[in-house]
């Protein structure tokens, strides 16, 4: 049996508030809600299940999606429409701007809860063969 990443328990604030703005602006759907979860649904079958803590237990995690060209295109637009602050390095210190890694294009944002989110085109060391 091959071993795959099936799901993930996101720690938000507000469950429904991060899964529905992770889903907003990545173009996703919402895929279940049951017991304290809801699910965010990927195209490789990954599931990010949000849940509701206190705040104060909250660790902030980084959370990096792969995405095609037009998908940063339009999540990139989205990020600029809805004035989010972004960057194109994991430390902040190039804010409003993207990278261009590995002949790709990058950006970071934060989540609702303080998650650092990265948005890249092209995987770390580029496509191999």
């Amino acid at each position: 049996m091959s071993v795959e990443l099936n799901h993930t328990i996101v720690h938000a604030r507000d469950n429904r508030e991060s899964a529905q703005f992770l889903a907003d602006l990545l173009g996703l759907e919402i895929t279940a809600e049951w017991g304290p979860f809801i699910a965010v649904g990927l195209s490789n079958g990954v599931t990010l299940d949000f849940a509701t803590i206190p705040a104060d237990h909250i660790a902030m995690q980084h959370y990096a999606f792969l995405v095609s060209e037009e998908e940063f295109d339009a999540a990139y637009a989205r990020i600029s429409e809805r004035g989010i602050e972004h960057y194109a390095d994991p430390h902040r210190q190039q804010p409003g701007a993207i990278n261009h890694n590995d002949g790709g294009r990058g950006v970071y944002f934060m989540d609702p809860a303080g998650h650092a989110m990265e948005l890249i085109t092209v995987p770390y060391g580029g496509w191999t063969s």
